[in-house]
């Protein structure tokens, strides 16, 4: 079996085990799951801006690092507009006088 294919079947299996995942998990906590997840995107951005900086004259190094970024940079972003909001929604009203 090539590297290839077996990178293939991971990212297969690890895909069906995470919708597997979080479809069982209830709607009361996917706010705080997806707050959790900036930890893992922040570290998914430090390896993508790593691989750029470690690409030098590789163009599909550079490529592959790029869209990574972009990505993780997206979720990050997601993650922080959510948990805001849900933040504000805890947070105590302002009365009127």
């Amino acid at each position: 079996m090539s590297f290839f294919s077996e990178a293939l079947w991971v990212l297969l299996l690890g895909s069906l085990l995470g919708l597997e995942l979080i479809g069982k998990v209830p709607p009361t906590l996917h706010t705080p799951l997806m707050s959790g997840a900036n930890a893992i995107s922040g570290i998914t951005m430090l390896a993508a801006l790593t691989l750029i900086i470690k690409s030098g004259d590789n163009v599909p190094l550079l490529i592959i690092g790029s869209i990574s970024l972009g990505f993780a940079l997206f979720n990050v972003i997601g993650g922080f507009l959510v948990t805001d909001r849900m933040l504000a929604m805890f947070s105590r009203k302002k009365t009127r006088k």
